[in-house]
């Protein structure tokens, strides 16, 4: 399965919003549903690491990452997060974070590929995985874009 998304943000430059992607954006970029601790943030290098403990309620799963590639040009920058701990309900996790510059503006775009088990929860892990990217939308704008 993928999901998409771009978000646009104004008067920026692709490597200033590639150097904001710090742990404290990461806290930012964290929904209200569910909570997690992180335990661990490296950073958005090749090598990475990046660990949470997600809290549902009733249960806890925990999630590691690691960054697999990460490189930059004139136009883009960009890194690669793929799961190598992953909650119970995901079997495959890699998530490609895309920094392209667009004229005085930049376009972040997180290309999510990902693998649901059993299928019989994607009805259920599909749309809250929509929302936790959703979320991240306005965050964001409200980070990087710069005022006139």
């Amino acid at each position: 399965m993928n999901i998409i998304l771009k978000t646009k943000v104004r008067n920026t430059n692709h490597k200033v919003v590639m150097n904001g992607f710090t742990r404290e954006l990461f806290e930012r970029l964290a929904p209200p549903f569910p909570p997690f601790v992180l335990q661990k943030f490296d950073g958005c290098k090749t090598g990475d690491d990046v660990n949470l403990e997600l809290n549902f309620l009733f249960f806890k799963q925990q999630w590691n990452s690691r960054i697999i590639d990460h490189g930059e040009d004139s136009q883009k920058t960009y890194f690669v997060d793929s799961g190598t701990k992953l909650p119970f309900f995901l079997s495959f996790w890699e998530h490609h974070h895309i920094i392209e510059q667009n004229n005085q503006d930049v376009i972040i775009i997180d290309d999510i590929r990902f693998r649901i088990k059993p299928w019989i929860l994607i009805p259920f892990v599909m749309p809250g995985l929509l929302l936790v990217f959703l979320y991240r939308k306005p965050v964001y704008k409200k980070v990087f874009s710069k005022q006139n």
